[in-house]
């Protein structure tokens, strides 16, 4: 016997969890998020919030709010490389899109702006965004275990108060429980990689650094010491939480030893060491072990149960795409589950989440780990590489300073490795560059398109079917300017087509009536409701002013037509069909108004 019953059953409160229970809930469908923790994170843990993420949060109605309780864009830009805080600087990187000609391509790519919102601080909000609208949380609610059939998930969880064990029913279930997933052990997902190649220890604390950092605001100071720490390179990490009075700082422990114990003493010690200055005063607020991952699931699903976040994507926290990824795993799966749901879409169409999200968990945890190996080119300009002598070590760093051939050739060297850094801290094509191919899209028989740029550093719009639907300030009937993504998502299939595209425009109406299914249609052109304010649409769009796009809620083209073919229904039909994984005699007699506003 059940205790209840619902449609989507999350495990787990974190970003992908309660990203998930909030799309869910805004797209109407019954959800309920059991964790067995009293409340949310309660250490800032994930910060870095890309462009995506921002765009979930905006189509989510939150994005005002996360960016008032975040540290903004123009903050976070200086990437300090030092030998502490108060000691001597050896180069910055301008990172996460700050440069000035880095900044364009961040401004031309979205709406949105990046930032950095502590997990601590985010979570509530995703939250109350879910709870507002219906979500229910659970929280001391320990899962347990979890069958399926044909018809749904069963799901035995205990309270973690009183004990009592019980069972819950949902036609779905989404495993967000962390990268010690259970849910993922007990559907036996498969992964490569590997777990703890490294030891980290993270130590949040409060300390006034503004004389030593206000002048070259950022997220992130790199200090190497060399002898100090595990490995004898002696690189520590200080990372702004709250400027300028509240810190992260993360250190390396030898992961054979085990992790050691962080008392306060030591926690203040090497907090010391890395600030450079003996008498600054320490509030420790807390303190944890954590391993380094390498490893990520080549399968993410299997039935009814959906694998998504740290439980399928295992990696350090380099390039910030932790969260960001587990949001978007979120956005993937939400509206395939709320179509199901509502008999909008087949049950096969859940599949293309598999072959959509997979590949990104293993591009993601690859970057990743790459980033850090990519801290060996400046510890080879400075000399670091043979870690056995701390005074070589730090004498092979000041010959940096000689007038020599040989000094000017490390100084180089040095410059070249600290830009090198940016496919770690400016790596805006792994952010936005993600084009899937599944049986959720209609592929329109053209290849790829080839980037022009390096496809990790720079994003590259394009309309091709799977690729994500380019940014264009359009115009409104009343002359405001909207994003074309302002117009589209929201839990609905998009129409975008212009002058001569009315067929188009008559054919998503007749199948959103005769398929149960509410698709919003944006015409953009003279005369029509929406305008191409400075000529970008037309730029970017990649088809003629009758041809036509069909984007999913989740923002990605699902089928284009470059002009308009000679039978509109058939051909719109068929990419439903097609996309949706709909028995082609499907029908409905519910009529549901079609949607031509935002």
């Amino acid at each position: 016997m059940y205790k209840f019953e619902t449609d989507v059953l999350i495990v787990g409160s974190g970003p992908a969890g309660s990203a998930a229970a909030a799309l869910l809930s805004n797209y109407g469908v019954r959800n309920v998020v059991v964790t067995k923790y009293n409340w949310l994170a309660n250490t800032p843990r994930a910060h870095i919030t890309n462009q995506r993420a921002m765009e979930v949060f905006r189509d989510l109605g939150i994005e005002e709010e996360v960016i008032q309780k975040a540290v903004p864009q123009e903050l976070m830009g200086n990437n300090v490389f030092c030998t502490s805080l108060a000691g001597e600087e050896l180069g910055r990187l301008y990172s996460w899109g700050t440069h000035p000609s880095r900044m364009a391509d961040y401004t031309l790519a979205s709406p949105t702006k990046m930032c950095d919102i502590p997990q601590n601080l985010l979570e509530p909000i995703l939250t109350n965004a879910g709870a507002s609208k219906g979500t229910r949380y659970r929280f001391d609610t320990e899962y347990l275990g979890l069958s399926q059939d044909d018809e749904g998930v069963t799901a035995r969880v205990r309270d973690r108060l009183s004990g009592e064990e019980y069972s819950i029913r949902a036609k779905y279930l989404l495993g967000a429980d962390g990268g010690n997933s259970q849910v993922a052990k007990d559907i036996n997902l498969p992964f490569e990689g590997k777990m703890g190649v490294g030891g980290s220890m993270n130590i949040v604390c409060e300390m006034d650094l503004s004389k030593y950092v206000a002048h070259r605001p950022s997220v992130l100071y790199w200090v190497l010491q060399p002898g100090s720490n595990v490995g004898g390179i002696g690189m520590g990490l200080v990372r702004m939480v709250r400027p300028w009075n509240e810190w992260l700082i993360v250190w390396g422990y030898d992961i054979n030893d085990g992790p050691p114990e962080v008392t306060d003493a030591l926690a203040k010690d090497i907090v010391l060491k890395l600030v450079g200055d003996p008498n600054i005063p320490i509030k420790i607020k807390s303190t944890s072990t954590w391993t380094v991952n390498h490893c990520y699931a080549t399968t993410i699903s299997k039935g009814r149960v959906f694998c998504m976040g740290d439980a399928i994507h295992r990696h350090p926290p380099s390039n910030g795409l932790g969260s960001n990824t587990s949001i978007q795993d979120a956005f993937n799966i939400a509206w395939k589950l709320a179509m199901v749901v509502k008999g909008q879409a087949g049950q096969a169409s859940l599949n293309s989440y598999n072959t959509e999200r997979a590949p990104i968990a293993k591009q993601i945890v690859e970057r990743a780990n790459k980033s850090i190996t990519e801290f060996g080119t400046i510890f080879q300009s400075l000399g670091l590489t043979d870690t056995t002598d701390p005074a070589v070590m730090r004498a092979n760093m000041e010959k940096m300073k000689d007038n020599n051939s040989a000094a000017e050739q490390q100084r180089e060297q040095l410059r070249k490795a600290i830009l090198f850094k940016s496919y770690e801290f400016n790596c805006h094509g792994v952010e936005m560059n993600q084009r899937y191919q599944s049986t959720a899209i209609m592929p329109d028989g053209t290849a790829e398109p080839v980037y022009a740029r390096d496809q990790e550093l720079y994003y590259e719009a394009s309309t091709w079917p799977g690729a994500r639907l380019p940014h264009v300030w359009i115009g409104a009937a009343n002359g405001h300017r909207l994003s074309t993504l302002d117009v589209a998502g929201k839990g609905l299939f998009t129409l975008f087509t212009g002058i001569g595209g009315d067929a188009w425009m008559e054919a998503a109406q007749q199948l959103s009536h005769e398929l149960n299914i509410p698709i919003r249609l944006v015409q953009i052109g003279p005369g029509k409701p929406y305008s191409d304010l400075y000529g970008e649409w037309a730029g970017l769009r990649e088809i003629k002013d009758a041809g036509c796009l069909l984007v999913r809620p989740d923002f990605h083209v699902a089928y284009r037509a470059k002009d308009m073919v000679q039978d509109p229904n058939a051909a719109l039909a068929n990419a439903l069909q097609h996309v949706l994984s709909l028995d082609s005699k499907k029908s409905s007699t519910q009529k549901l108004q079609l949607s031509d506003s935002i």
